[in-house]
């Protein structure tokens, strides 16, 4: 598998996710495969689902729901960590909770998030900012720096890159959603078919319908 050399340039890449949604980690398991064999450095930022749906609750079915009441405690905490301890925090904490939430189809609660914290090397009191909102005027404002660039019409995943023209506007997306997450070189090449279709000028869209749940293998 090619790896990057020093002589590419880096491309930065902001990712942002919200640790509940099952799609959203397959699309970042794949992000961390792509930069290991493209020159890119990710940059993971929060945003909510339950931000995302609050105003339409009751549109939403009963299942959707109770998720969407769950997930207010995952992004406040991520976002607690990164403003206490660092951004860089972000990784290793989704990466404990989406290995507990998606592989081990462990319960949200606070247990769960102290699991999580106690292996990212965070302080398990950190689990206390899912019950208030000490947090939620930076929890917002990073779901808006990621909606504002694709609309309000999408999901989690973001991902968004600079633009082409220097000073431009970035490149940002949703998703892709993908399942399972493609590896190796196959993964590269997806990344660079998406950049592709995504940097075109006044592409919107492809889609088609999921015809299987999530595979985590």
């Amino acid at each position: 598998m090619p790896t990057p050399t020093s002589h590419e340039s880096t491309t930065p890449v902001d990712f942002w996710f919200d640790p509940v949604c099952p799609w959203t980690w397959l699309t970042s398991r794949w992000m961390l495969e792509v930069a290991r064999s493209r020159p890119v450095a990710v940059s993971w930022h929060v945003m909510s689902l339950a931000v995302l749906n609050e105003n339409r609750l009751d549109e939403l079915p009963e299942r959707i729901r109770v998720l969407m009441g769950e997930a207010w405690a995952p992004v406040r905490v991520l976002t607690a960590a990164a403003q206490l301890h660092g951004p860089e925090t972000l990784e290793p904490l989704y990466t404990a909770l989406g290995e507990r939430y998606h592989l081990r189809q462990q319960p949200k609660n606070r247990a769960t998030l102290e699991d999580a914290l106690r292996e990212a090397g965070l302080p398990v009191d950190l689990a206390d900012a899912g019950d208030t909102d000490r947090f939620d005027q930076e929890l917002r404002a990073s779901h808006h720096r990621g909606m504002v660039l694709v609309g309000q019409d999408v999901g989690s995943p973001v991902i968004a890159v600079p633009g082409q023209e220097a000073g431009g506007d970035p490149v940002a997306f949703f998703g892709p959603v993908v399942n399972p997450a493609p590896k190796g070189e196959e993964a590269a090449r997806l990344w660079d078919g998406v950049l592709a279709v995504a940097s075109t000028p006044g592409f919107y869209e492809i889609k088609r319908t999921r015809t299987s749940p999530p595979d985590f293998g």
